[in-house]
């Protein structure tokens, strides 16, 4: 099996390149989605921001949270120092489980952040120019001009990310051109 990390910061459509990838039967882990999981499920992240107003009925409000560690380093920092280490064991669990595929894929949007390269074989990474991402996270959250930059500027550079990947597609036109790119890429 190689192990493929699909990266991409917010907005560039790695979401969508993992839709591909399941829709063509390939096995896909979207780590965001654990992660809203492990929100809900662990009793560590309730303890750590209990003081702090991001509760619904007794669950966490993941925009209430988000609000507070995008504009909080070490809030942040404390959120991924609880996430991350349980990220890996689902990673490892997804590998485990995949063992006969020929290609597993991880939707891990913050692999470098969290340090995580070392479980993969390969890194796909997904570009999409800045204001275009900022254009559809206005458009897909309804979030103000501001709040939009905030929540780009906390991931790092692309143009970093995709020196440190095996691979990168570009996401800059529509999406046959990206679908095309992803099968091309994998064939």
């Amino acid at each position: 099996m190689i192990k493929i990390a699909l990266v991409g910061n917010i907005a560039s459509g790695k979401t969508t390149v993992e839709n591909f990838l399941t829709d063509k039967g390939y096995p896909v882990l979207d780590t965001d989605a654990v992660c809203h999981r492990l929100l809900e499920d662990l009793a560590e992240v309730k303890e750590a921001f209990a003081l702090y107003d991001i509760f619904h009925k007794d669950k966490i409000s993941r925009q209430k949270l988000g609000n507070l560690v995008f504009r909080d380093a070490k809030l942040k920092k404390i959120l991924e120092d609880i996430l991350y280490p349980h990220v890996r064991v689902e990673i490892a669990k997804f590998f485990a489980e995949n063992l006969d595929a020929k290609y597993a894929f991880v939707g891990a949007p913050m692999l470098f952040e969290s340090n995580m390269q070392d479980l993969f074989d390969k890194i796909l990474f997904v570009y999409t120019n800045d204001d275009i991402r900022l254009e559809r996270l206005m458009k897909r959250e309804g979030y103000s001009k501001q709040y939009a930059q905030i929540r780009l500027s906390v991931q790092g550079s692309q143009d970093e990310k995709a020196k440190l990947s095996d691979w990168v597609v570009y996401n800059n036109t529509n999406i046959s051109d990206l679908k095309k790119q992803v099968f091309t890429l994998i064939e």
